[in-house]
């Protein structure tokens, strides 16, 4: 299965040629935030008023190292992925832009409706 993760573009740039990514989530909140590809559209607003580029890290659940517990922190009726530990890069399978409309919202990407599809 495939699960995201959005950060900042000059972030990953920065870390992309590590192993593992993630130590300043796991100390600051614990784990890594990811949503499905299904759900993302309900956490995307969340970085609307962020101006720096974004990009999403396809990240294949089945490569993982860290175990991901699949949480509802909000009582919200919905369950998120929460990696609880470093992520091992050579799990990232992709990595895509964050496409929203001028508006900020959300637009699916064409690889993401691949994923959906398989």
């Amino acid at each position: 299965m495939i699960i995201l993760h959005c950060l900042k573009e000059t972030s990953w740039q920065e870390g992309k040629n590590s192993m593992y990514y993630g130590k300043h989530y796991i100390v600051s909140e614990g784990f890594i935030h990811c949503s499905s590809i299904e759900n993302f559209w309900r956490v995307a607003p969340n970085f609307k008023n962020i101006k720096d580029r974004l990009v999403l890290l396809c990240i294949d659940t089945d490569k993982v190292e860290s175990e991901i517990k699949w949480e509802d922190d909000d009582n919200c009726g919905r369950e998120y992925p929460h990696i609880y530990g470093e992520l091992n890069l050579d799990s990232v399978v992709n990595v895509i832009p964050f496409l929203s409309e001028d508006d900020g919202d959300f637009i699916l990407n064409e690889e993401l409706k691949e994923y959906l599809n398989e």
